[in-house]
Formats: C-alpha cells, structure tokens, sequence
C-alpha cells in the first residue's frame, strides 16, 4: 500500500461510502421493477450487499497501516489526559525539559570539543606529528601547543615520508595598539603550506604561501580571519593592501580566510595569521627561530592516499634518531642531552584538531554529564511515582478493560503514549533550552584574556543524543507503571467497589524508587560538597603572599636598541614613575607574575653537585616581597647595590633552603645554576629568606624557589616589563592614573591591566565550573529527592486512611499515628542514605584528581551531606504525618 493512501484513506472511505449508497440506490430500483414495495425493495437490496459498515472497515483497514493508526490514537487519548490535568503535565514536562536540556548542552559542548571533526577537507587524513613521550624535555616553552622546536620542524619538512602535506604552527598574542591601553588580537604562526594542506580557500586576497614563508623575510604579508575583517574593518571589501600595526610593526593584508575557519586549535580562534619567517621581526634579540630548545611550534600532516598513522609512526621513528641528533640543543648537559636523543617522533591521529580546552575540560564534562543524568534519573524516579498514582487510580478502568477482551499489549501501549508525549515535548523544550545552557557555558568559560571559540550549532550527533534521552526517559518513568498497572486480576480489581485492599506489597516498588532517589541525592550532594569545600579551600589556601589590593600592570615598550645598562635604566625610570603614582603604596618589577601558569625552572648546584631537585626560578626588583606581602624571614632584600657589576646575590623560600642547601638558615651559602658544558656557571650567595609561596598555580605544593636579582640578569631586560603595583586603597581608578602617567613617559608604551585577585580567580575557572554546576545539581537532586518522599508518604496516608481512621477508633491517638508514619519515611531514608553512602564513597573517587585538601572519602563532607537530606526529607515527611494525625475516624470509616 502506498503513503499517499494512506494519508488520504478518509477521502477514500467516503469515496467507498458514495459507491455502496450507489450499489443500493440500483439495487432497490431492480427490486421495484421486479413488482416489490418500496420497503420491502430495499431491505431486500440491504440483505444482498451485507453489512456495508463491515465492507467499509475492511476496505478502511486495506487503505491504513494498522501500527502507526494505532500510535495515532494513543497519542490522541494521552494528549487528552494530558489536557485534563495540567498541573501533572506541566511538572512532568519542566522536569524532563530541565533534565535533558542539562544533559543536552553539556554534550553539545562535549561533541564540539572532543568528537567533531575540523571544518576543513578530508578531516580524516590529518594527523599531528609530535614526540610520543616528551618527559623531561628541558629549554623555553611558548604559546599553548608547544610540541616542536624550528630547527626540529625545518629537519622533519625536509623529510616528508608518506604525506601529501605538511605544516607547522604556533600561537601568540599581538598589540595592535600604537601606545597606551593594549589592543589584543590572537596570533598564529604558520607555516608556508598551513592553508593549502588543510584545503581553506580565501574570502578575499590570497592567504599565505610557501614563497612566503622564506628566511629573511623582510616585508611578509599577513592574513587575517573573516571575524577580525568584519570586527576591525567591517568587513570592507577593500582591506587586501592596507596596514595593520602587530607590536609597533607595519604588516600588509594579504588575504581574509573564510568564515567559519579557526584554525586546527579547537576552543581558540585567531584574529592575525603570520608566516613563521616573521617571528624574528618581532622579538628582534629575543628570537627563537633558531633556538634549538625553544619549543614553541606544533606540526600536522595529510598523510598520503592509503597511508596510516601507525605506518607513518614506524617511519618516522626509524627516522627519528638522525633528526634529534642533528637539532641537539648546544645549551644541554649530558644528562640532558641523553634524554633529548632518546625521543622519538610519532604520528597521531587529528581529525577532531588538537585542544588545550580539550585536556583542561574533557574530564570535568564527562563528570558534569554523569552528574546532569543522574539528575535526568532522580527525574524520571519522581515521575514514575506520579504515574504509578495515575495508573492505581484507573485500576478500575484498565480491569474492565481487560475483561471485555483488551489485551495486555494493547493497554500497556496506550499507557505509554501518554509518556512518549511528555518525554517528547520535555525533549522538544530541552533541546531549546540547552542552546542557552550550552551558550551559558561556554561564557562561563570566557575570560578577558581568552575567549572561548566553540561551535555550537546542534550536530547529527547531538539531535540523536536528546532522541536517545527521549526514548530512555520515556522506558525509564512509563513503562514500570504500564506493566505495574496491567499485572493486576480483573476480579480482584473489581472487588469491593474498585477498592483494594492496601497490602504493603503494593507500595513496594514505589518504595524502591524513593529510595533510589534518596541514594542518587546523596551522591549528588557530596559530589558538590566536595567541589564547593575544594574551592573554597583553593581561595583561602595559604599562597604566601596577599591577594587583593594588587595590580599587574605589563608594558610593552617600543623597540630600543641600546645597550643593557640603558635598556635597564630606563626600566628603572618606569618603575620610578609607577612608584609616584598618586594610591600606589609600593611597586616592583618581576620576570615571571605568580599564579600565571607560566614558569622558569633550572637545575642547581650546591658544592659543585648537581641537586636532584629542581629549583623554580624568579627575577624580581628590590620591593617585590613588600608589595606581595611575602614576609622576609632573615637577610635583606635585594637594593641598589646590586648591579651588573657587584657579586650574583639570591634569595630563597624555605623550601629551597631545605631541600636544596640543607639547613634552615641558608644566609651567606653559595649555589651555582647549572649550564651547557663549557659554559660558565654563574655563582649565587644567598643573601635573604623568604616564606614558602605558590608559583605556578594554587594547587601545587610548596617547591624551592630562587629569587635573582633582575638588575642583575640582563636575559630579562626585553621589551616587556610586568609590574606588580600595590594600591595604598582600592584599586579602582588607579588604572586610568597609571595609564596617564605612563602616556607622560612615553606614548608609545602598551599598557594591559588586571587585578591580581581577578588573575587567580581565572586561575580557577575549572573549579568553579565544577562547584558551580555540581552545586546546582546537588541542590536540585535534594529537592527531587525530597518531593518524592513526601509524595510517597501523601499518597501512602491516602491510600491507607480507612486503616489509620480504625486505628485511632481502637484508641491510637494523634502522636502515635504521627510516629507511625515518620518510621515508615525513616526507613525510606535510612536504607537510601546508606546506600547512597557505599555508591559516593565509589563515586567520587572518579573526581580526585579535580579535589583539593580533600581525599574522595572525606567523612566531614560525608556527615553534612547525610544530616543536609535527612533535614529536609524529615520535614517533608512530617507534613504528611501531621495531616494524617487529622483524620477523623467516624469519616474515614464511612468511605468505601
């Protein structure tokens, strides 16, 4: 039978109608002929074509497609019921709406991070070439996929074994601004063939080529991406030819890439895209093009037609050997050397691009998705409570059913249309509010000094997930009360007016689910215990300085060629003028900002051997522990004394004195910096102790950490100086005093603000994503949790009234019926919370890597967990357990 058929058997139906009235009109009339009366005429004809509403029905039924009808008129009948009682239907929905559309966004955001495939040709042929197991690689690393060195990239380019393309890149920031408060754009090196590999035609121009991408470039163009067109220039069409200032420096527009292009980063866009040749335009003395252990490129290939990663891996290791030896850093040492020569190059797959956000988030979405279905679950326990009601309350009506012939199947069907349309209209309004979710998310995760890229428009994949969650939701809370609902004897359905004695039995599954919502809560609930307690112990952890009340002011100063002695001069002068700012209290210059995530580490020596510690490395200027409130413990603190010329001094935490030198008073010991064979080793004295302080990130432990003197280490004399300022009052205002008096130094000087205190708290995006979301999610599995009891326990009063107006007719008094019902909801909650206590004891051991100053068993958390839910829920069970104690008995004994 065809579709068109089928959509148009009504017209057929008629159509079949008007031929039987036909078939009887002309039947009748032969009769009439034949001599009979006009009755007897047609009753004749009637007795001759049958039943026509019997041939009407056959021949509707040859025209429809008997499932789908079927579906057609459940769906009707449930929308119906829906309609009837819309208090039902409008929780029932919001509740799923607000469970899928959690679980919804959190993997829409999962999908474009981790499993969709770059919008570039043929995805699947790309790979990343890198260093399989890069432990204990040592030299500088830059910009966020430092995988490669030049020289490393340069050797494998020239060796292009089993790809139709190669290429490399890197990322970095460029100041747009020709002085006072920087402009930021994102910047990308890239190699000459980066865009021909990948396939990326241009908008506009040309992009970059390999004719580009020369030694020596002197006048490289530049190619900007489609967002940065429309948001610089407003998309003006004649922008191919004209100027953009990068770092004070004069580049062409090229070319403008394609909307929709990001790169191969996933989570970060670029704005500036630059030929690799160009780096050294811009960091001048600073270059790394050459530094053979400066990493600060990434490399990715198209492997060739039937080529594979695991071949390719094979021939890049055998080849491996000749690349390293060759690009071998002069500056190692032995051990160094050894472990650089050891590594071997390999290729891995890179059709989904490469991530930093990816490694940073992958885990705490997964966790986050877990977290939003176990709420979806709690969800769909409350709602298979409700429909349990529903259902018990047409016991009556389904019995009936059953006995005049329905079968079991066919009822059972019917009672789960009414859940596929709520699970499909709570998945409907779920996918819509998970685009504000997902939106919501990813703003979350946007700071000002990285915006967050991600493709959010639903994938394939992710419409089919919501499906998915549509169709589990719909088995998950319908089909326990369909089969709950039809398992019962018409007869004994039918007995005593439709009214059943309440055994416990009965309320046995209902039971069940309010447990496994009490055990789901409360695994909930110390989920976000600990993210909250692991937050809140980051923000209050001893960091060994203060703060708030600091600003971290960076400045990038035009190019000056000048000798140290100058270049150290005038950063003296800047710092003057930044001390005499009106509300500056102290300020003081520093090579690496603490918490920043950045860092500088090197080997020490202490008697002439090598210390097996590794020692973090700071430059600091005299004033820097005053304005970070680190306490000096003994010595002096760095002064004008301490010049290029006078003896290498030092000053070290209480770690390093320890661990390194051996003693807890190291004032007047010596300690070398280890450096290349060959090379001198400058010899430090100690000359102060400082307390123990963080410096990468708050959550590592306290590590030896040498202050040097930054008069005395001309490597951190470049163009860019970060000051951190002391406000003598509140920081706000004293930004705009700043700029001004840094426009009166020099008008040419890029200025970039931020509160320290706002730098660590971007520090801990991650952590408050997780204290955020799981908070919320806790707090909404209690409330679940707590709805569900309390529903259990009304509906267990109302089902059992005429047993509790007996009761209080034999003498039971108020107080009594009360406790009766509160031992019931306490052996509910008891056997939830101890099971819910074994389940997140397992649980959260999938979150210890994302705790802090907490182990995943943590009793504290624990206890307030258990007494938080067995608070609420013991309230909630009181209210049915007071009106229950109101029940009149002469009332309750009169109901049937």
């Amino acid at each position: 039978m065809g579709w068109g058929r089928f959509f148009r058997r009504r017209h057929w139906d008629e159509e079949r109608a008007r031929e039987l009235e036909s078939y009887l009109d002309l039947e009748t009339d032969e009769n009439l002929a034949r001599g009979m009366a006009p009755d007897e005429a047609r009753a004749a004809a009637r007795r001759k074509l049958g039943n026509p509403t019997l041939v009407r029905e056959e021949i509707y039924r040859m025209n429809t497609i008997g499932w789908l009808e079927t579906v057609g008129q459940d769906l009707r009948y449930g929308g119906r019921l829906l309609r009837s009682n819309p208090a039902f239907a409008t929780v029932a929905v919001l509740s799923l709406a607000l469970g899928i559309g959690a679980n919804t966004a959190i993997f829409q955001i999962f999908d474009a991070v981790r499993l969709r495939a770059l919008p570039v040709a043929e995805p699947d042929r790309l790979v990343e070439i890198r260093i399989g197991e890069r432990r204990a690689a040592t030299g500088s690393f830059t910009g966020r996929r430092p995988q490669l060195t030049n020289p490393l990239w340069e050797r494998i380019r020239a060796e292009p074994r089993g790809f139709d393309g190669l290429f490399a890149w890197g990322t970095g920031r460029f100041d747009l601004a020709a002085g006072g408060p920087a402009r930021t754009a994102q910047g990308l090196w890239v190699s000459g063939g980066f865009f021909d590999v990948l396939g990326v035609r241009p908008a506009l121009g040309r992009l970059i080529t390999p004719a580009d991408d020369q030694r020596g470039c002197a006048a490289p163009g530049a190619v900007i991406s489609h967002a940065f067109w429309q948001r610089e220039f407003g998309g003006d069409p004649s922008v191919v030819g004209r100027m953009i200032r990068l770092d004070g420096h004069l580049f062409e527009i090229v070319g403008v890439t394609p909307p929709g292009f990001f790169g191969v980063e996933v989570g970060w866009g670029y704005d500036v895209a630059l030929p690799v040749c160009a780096e050294p335009i811009l960091s001048g003395e600073q270059t790394v093009l050459d530094k053979q252990d400066a990493w600060w490129l990434a490399v990715m290939g198209r492997l060739a037609s039937g080529g594979s990663p695991a071949r390719t891996s094979a021939e890049l290791a055998a080849i491996s050997p000749g690349i390293f030896q060759q690009t071998v850093s002069p500056a190692y040492n032995v051990e160094d050397t050894k472990t650089y020569l050891a590594f071997r190059l390999g290729a891995f797959p890179a059709a989904t691009g490469v991530s930093q956000l990816r490694g940073r988030y992958e885990s705490p979405l997964l966790l986050l998705l877990a977290i939003a279905g176990l709420v979806l679950v709690i969800a769909c326990a409350n709602l298979a409570n409700l429909m349990l009601a529903r259902a018990t309350a047409r016991e009556r009506e389904i019995a009936v059913r059953l006995a005049i012939g329905a079968s079991r199947g066919r009822i059972i069907r019917q009672l789960l249309a009414e859940s596929l349309l709520l699970a499909g209209i709570g998945a409907a309004i779920g996918a819509l509010l998970a685009q504000v979710l997902s939106q919501a998310l990813v703003s979350f995760l946007t700071t000002k000094a990285s915006g967050v890229l991600v493709d959010l428009q639903p994938s394939g994949r992710v419409l089919a997930f919501t499906a998915g969650l549509a169709a589990f939701t719909c088995l998950l809370f319908g089909l326990a009360p369909a089969l709950r609902a039809t398992s019962t004897a018409p007869g004994a359905a039918m007995q005593a007016g439709g009214r059943l004695t309440d055994r416990r039995e009965r309320f046995g599954l209902r039971r069940g689910l309010v447990v496994g919502q009490v055990a789901l809560s409360l695994v909930l609930v110390v989920g976000a215990l600990l993210f909250v307690r692991s937050l809140r112990n980051l923000m209050t952890a001893e960091a060994g300085f203060r703060r708030d009340g600091i600003l971290v002011v960076t400045l990038t100063l035009p190019s000056l060629d000048a000798a140290a002695e100058r270049r150290l001069a005038r950063q003296r002068e800047l710092l003057e003028r930044l001390q005499a700012v009106p509300g500056v209290e102290s300020a003081a210059e520093a090579e690496i900002v603490p918490v920043s995530g950045s860092g500088w580490n090197d080997r020490i020596k202490v008697g002439g051997v090598v210390q097996a510690t590794i020692s973090n490395v700071n430059a600091v200027s005299p004033g820097f522990f005053q304005t970070m409130g680190t306490p000096l413990l003994g010595g002096r603190d760095f002064g004008a004394r301490d010049t290029t010329s006078s003896p290498r001094v030092a000053i070290v935490n209480e770690a390093f004195a320890l661990q390194l030198l051996g003693q807890a008073n190291p004032i007047g010991r010596i300690f070398q910096i280890q450096q290349r064979p060959g090379s001198p080793e400058p010899t430090y004295e100690v000359v102060g102790l400082v307390r123990n302080s963080k410096y990468r990130d708050l959550r590592e432990s306290f590590a030896p950490i040498a202050f040097l003197a930054l008069a005395q280490d001309p490597a951190a004399l470049d163009q860019y100086m970060q000051v951190m300022v002391r406000a003598r009052g509140p920081i706000v205002g004293l930004g705009s005093a700043i700029e001004r008096a840094m426009a009166e130094a020099d008008p040419g000087i890029s200025i970039t603000l931020q509160p320290f205190a706002e730098q660590i708290r971007q520090s801990l995006l991650r952590e408050r994503l997780m204290a955020t979301l799981s908070g919320f999610f806790g707090l909404l599995a209690g409330l679940l949790a707590t709805i569900g009891l309390y529903g259990m326990m009304s509906y267990m009063v109302t089902r059992r009234r005429r047993e509790i107006g007996i009761r209080m007719a034999l003498g039971a008094d108020r107080p009594a019926v009360v406790a009766m019902v509160m031992r019931e909801a306490a052996v509910l909650l008891s056997v939830g919370l101890a099971l819910g206590t074994v389940l997140a004891s397992m649980a959260a051991r999938a979150a210890r890597a994302l705790l802090f100053g907490l182990g995943p068993g943590d009793p504290n958390t624990l206890v307030m967990a258990v007494l938080a839910l067995a608070g609420v829920a013991a309230l909630a069970s009181y209210l049915p357990a007071k009106r229950a104690a109101g029940v009149e008995p002469t009332l309750a004994l009169r109901e049937q």
